[in-house]
């Protein structure tokens, strides 16, 4: 199409016009709020070539430039829907202009409001090289992957949400489309207040720039003057630790460096939000410690929180409730404690792990974590189920110092004279915690044939919060042959109610000697 000099005219100056637009937008990004408009309105158009107002955008850390994203207004004609059922029309990802909050339906403030997100993403089968390539085979075929799918929850004032799941289950997605770094497929988000946002290592910093450099980058990023950064650089580089290394250029950090660093400029910019991806598990355990301590002065201030972690004790710790995501779907949004148990169910069955109740069938027969198991097992006697009892049947967890019974139901087709029972308890890394068997207690177990039980009953469990695997095992006096074995596919769960760190509870008792008379226990 060819435009004479008629139609040439509007055209240019309208291009014109929106580059100045762009231009005071970097420069000034708060000349771009529209005041006595509502969030998301559109004004009127004036004219032919009346272009949309470009709405105040609050800058993330984790992306390079400033964005400058236009309300998007629904899509004329038929209404679509998206994958969650959300209503049809553009995903929409909207700030607030003057960063103010929203208000719920109760009156109270909501920060983040997340409304049947999906994300979609589409993995090719295979890479064109040339553009000749292209033209002759055509489009490449692809398929859809969905990394969310009609993910919804509000995240109020002063909350602090955690985000739970699996590798792959959507979090870190979720977090990039709450930071505007990706677009959602379908849903809305909305957030208000200014947004700090540790989404990975080295997000948001230069390699090429020194540590000084990059700090006043990520000032700007986020929407802060020269001068805004200069009054808090030094609590920036004391709380970092890095006074010695801070004029070095950041290619030179090591991942616990740029950690530190990243993390102390979010939270001394004066964020209202603050989203957190994994990276508090980067540094040290004194630095991990020190980022706790902030994030509870945050909460104490009434900041909102958002982060993703793998730590349950963390989020039984500090949050407020949590969301477990599984494959891209919310599964549940309860408070710590429900949530917790949810995600290590979704951890056992991904695993093929059983944790509780009565568990039949053929383990042993098969199974990711057998080893060659036709020839290490003769299955003279066979392991046919396994029972989890708690002191309470209502209740699927134990709690510390409680009465645990693991039960193992076998079959023997031949009958055995020096057969040995043994028990192994791991925590969720695999370390070995404790093992014991009939040998070691001085138990001579001869075998009929038949069906029988074995019942390994501990009185005081010491362990405190956390989930522990069973491994099971039946053998031979002197440990072959080996005739059955559970690798770690039984689980139970122990969920400690008071404040006692660490791994058990050794319940010591406290004598005191000497000029002290009275000992008052702190807040009683």
């Amino acid at each position: 199409m060819v435009l004479d000099h008629a139609d040439r005219v509007p055209v240019q100056a309208a291009v014109r016009q929106a580059a100045g637009e762009v231009g005071a937008a970097v420069g000034q990004p708060d000349d771009l709020a529209r005041p006595g408009l509502p969030a998301g309105h559109l004004q009127p158009r004036r004219g032919p070539h009346h272009r949309r107002p470009l709405r105040r955008c609050h800058p993330v850390v984790g992306h390079p430039a400033r964005r400058l994203a236009a309300v998007v207004p629904a899509q004329r004609g038929r209404r679509r829907r998206g994958v969650g059922g959300a209503a049809g029309g553009r995903p929409v990802v909207v700030r607030p202009a003057g960063g103010q909050l929203l208000r719920g339906a109760l009156g109270v403030a909501v920060a983040i409001e997340i409304d049947g997100v999906s994300k979609r993403f589409r993995l090719y089968q295979e890479q064109l090289q040339s553009l000749k390539e292209r033209v002759i085979r055509g489009r490449i075929p692809y398929e859809d992957f969905w990394a969310l799918r009609d993910v919804a929850f509000d995240v109020k004032e002063g909350e602090t949400v955690g985000l739970l799941g699996h590798n792959g289950s959507g979090k870190s997605t979720l977090l990039k489309c709450i930071a505007g770094i990706q677009r959602p497929t379908s849903g809305r988000i909305v957030a208000g207040g200014r947004m700090a946002a540790l989404l990975e290592l080295g997000a948001g910093f230069h390699p090429e720039l020194t540590g000084r450099e990059n700090v006043y980058l990520n000032g700007s990023i986020l929407g802060l003057s020269k001068a805004q950064v200069s009054r808090v650089f030094d609590d920036i580089v004391a709380f970092a630790e890095l006074e010695q290394f801070i004029d070095n250029q950041v290619k030179h950090f090591s991942s616990g460096m740029q950690a530190r660093l990243g993390f102390a400029v979010a939270v001394n910019v004066d964020p209202d939000v603050l989203l957190i991806d994994e990276v508090l598990s980067v540094g040290d355990e004194a630095f991990q410690r020190k980022c706790i301590n902030r994030i509870k002065s945050f909460q104490a201030e009434g900041r909102t929180i958002l982060f993703v972690t793998h730590a349950a004790d963390l989020v039984r710790q500090i949050c407020d409730r949590a969301v477990v995501l599984d494959h891209g779907e919310m599964v549940i949004d309860a408070e710590p404690g429900i949530a917790v148990r949810a995600f290590r169910e979704t951890l056992l069955q991904r695993e093929g792990v059983e944790g509780g109740g009565s568990v039949g069938g053929a383990v042993g027969a098969g199974g990711a974590d057998d080893v060659e198991p036709e020839r290490l097992r003769t299955l003279k006697i066979r392991i046919t189920g396994v029972e989890v009892d708690y002191p309470e049947p209502a209740r699927a967890h134990l709690l510390p110092g409680e009465r645990l019974a693991v039960r193992v139901r076998y079959q023997a087709t031949e009958a055995v004279g020096d057969a040995v029972f043994g028990v192994a308890v791991h925590d969720l890394k695999g370390d070995h915690l404790f093992g014991t068997n009939t040998e070691l207690a001085g138990l001579a177990a001869s075998v009929p044939v038949g069906e029988g039980e074995v019942a390994f009953v501990f009185d005081s469990v010491p362990l405190l919060d956390g989930t522990y695997f069973l491994t099971l095992a039946i053998h031979a006096r002197g440990g072959e042959p080996v005739f059955d074995w559970s690798e770690q596919r039984h689980a139970f769960e122990v969920v400690n109610p008071g404040r006692t760190p660490g791994l058990v509870d050794l319940r010591p008792r406290i004598e005191v000697h000497g000029a002290i008379t009275t000992v008052r226990p702190r807040g009683r």
